[in-house]
Parts: structure tokens; C-alpha cells; sequence
């Protein structure tokens, strides 16, 4: 893989995907999802399918973080019924990534980005609609196909483009979660789930040494970014900052299908 090097990144990509890793540890703590502009940024700088492995170690950095923060509040048996599902979906998209090309792989993502800003849309007119439901509706025969059509999707977004927040967020809030139960259950899914695409990256070339370094002086950065999170939580119009990530994300995917 032709991996992006601190040493090959200007000072202003080096800001922008700083600002990117800011907003992963943000997302992890606060408005999960919104790393969607985070993914977008990282494939504008970096070449498409290495953004997706430089990428991946940020993310992991900012589950810990969340897991730490939320750590009990989590529902297990939701994740141990999404789990299986969400392995399919991963082979699925280590397969595609197998197959596609770097442009094959920038037009999915900007397609994906796309797909997950629809989503996005669709969750929220649920929501504000009213849609409730108990965690443990994943038990009931309905509760285990939604499981495992979300669990399926959201491991091939996830593998492909590290985009599957939307499609897990959709389906938590689906299934009636209130927010520390949303936190705490995304939390843990996302980081065991990150930890388990780290091999089939490796195998892959998404993730080296060259890589890792890039990762090393971005880390630092997401830090601060879950910190803010965690005290804007309770604070911030989630309104009107989730209509600034539609937007930012349907621009991100659009500038990616042109490229």
C-alpha cells in the first residue's frame, strides 16, 4: 500500500484530519455518528482505501475513551445478538475491499456517506415521531431479524468505510434506548467490534508501520475532542448540530463521487 507518511501531508492536511480526530473523540462521548464528517475528511486527505486504515486506530482510541465513560451503562444481551451478524457483515466487506480498486473504493464510500446521511434523516423523523420500544425487544422474533439485517449492514459499512455508526444508531434508538444506554451499549459494540477489523486490515496493507505513525501524532487529538463531548452532552442543541453533520456528510459524499 502507497501509505501517507507524516513527512508527505502539508501542514494544512495535517490540521484538517487533526480537526478530524478531534471530532472522532467528540462523537464517541456526545453525538454518535457524526465521525461520518470525520470519514470524509480522512478520505479527501489521504488516498480512499488508506484512509480507512489510518483511520481505524483514531476510532479505537475513541471507543476506549467512550468505554471508560460509559462503561456501565451498556446492555449485553443487545450486543451478543448483534455480534454474529456483525461478523458476516465484516467478512462481506474485507471481501469487497479485496476486490475494489481505490476508486471502486472512494465511490462506496461517498455512496455509503450518502446512504448514511438518508439514514440519518430517516432516524431522526422516527424519533421525533415518537418511536419507542424496550432494549429488550431484541428478543422477540422481530426484535432478532432487525438485529441481523442492521448487524449485517452495519459490519460491511463499518469494514468498507468505517461508517457504520448510523446504521447502529438508528437501530439502538430503534429498539428504545435512552442516551446513557445508547452511549454505553454503542460504546462497547464499536471498540470490540474495531479491535476485531484490525487483523483483516493488517492483512489487507490498510495498516503499517507508516500508518501507525500518522496515527501515533492524530491520537492525541481525539483526547480532547471526548473530554468536550463528555461535558457538552447534557449541554448541546443536538438539534441543529445533527443537521450541521447531514449536511457536512452529503457534501463529503458528493465531493468524493466527483473526484
Amino acid at each position: 500500500m502507497n501509505t501517507m507518511t507524516l513527512w508527505h501531508i502539508s501542514g494544512w492536511e495535517f490540521a484538517a484530519l487533526a480537526a478530524a480526530a478531534l471530532l472522532v473523540g467528540f462523537s464517541k462521548t456526545a453525538v454518535s455518528g457524526a465521525n461520518t464528517v470525520s470519514l470524509a475528511i480522512f478520505a479527501a486527505v489521504l488516498p480512499a482505501r488508506a484512509s480507512t486504515g489510518v483511520l481505524l486506530p483514531i476510532l479505537i482510541v475513541g471507543d476506549v475513551l467512550a468505554v471508560l465513560t460509559y462503561r456501565r451503562h451498556a446492555h449485553w444481551p443487545t450486543l451478543w445478538r448483534l455480534f454474529p451478524a456483525v461478523a458476516a457483515g465484516v467478512v462481506i466487506g474485507t471481501l469487497f475491499l479485496v476486490w475494489a480498486d481505490d476508486a471502486v473504493v472512494r465511490t462506496s464510500i461517498g455512496a455509503i456517506l450518502l446512504l448514511m446521511a438518508g439514514v440519518t434523516v430517516w432516524r431522526r423523523r422516527k424519533a421525533e415521531a415518537g418511536a419507542e420500544g424496550e432494549p429488550d425487544a431484541v428478543a422477540t422474533r422481530s426484535g432478532r431479524a432487525k438485529a441481523r439485517s442492521y448487524g449485517v449492514l452495519g459490519g460491511f459499512t463499518t469494514m468498507v468505510a468505517n461508517a457504520g455508526g448510523p446504521v447502529m444508531s438508528m437501530y439502538l434508538l430503534s429498539a428504545g434506548f435512552r442516551k446513557l444506554g445508547f452511549l454505553g451499549t454503542s460504546a462497547f459494540f464499536f471498540l470490540i467490534v474495531n479491535v476485531t477489523k484490525v487483523p483483516f486490515s493488517v492483512g489487507l496493507g490498510l495498516i503499517d508501520g507508516h500508518s501507525l505513525l500518522l496515527d501515533a501524532a492524530l491520537a492525541a487529538f481525539v483526547v480532547p475532542g471526548a473530554l468536550i463531548g463528555k461535558w457538552a452532552v447534557n449541554r448541546i442543541n443536538q438539534r441543529l448540530f445533527e443537521q450541521l453533520v447531514i449536511a457536512a456528510t452529503i457534501i463529503g459524499g458528493l465531493q468524493l463521487l466527483l473526484r
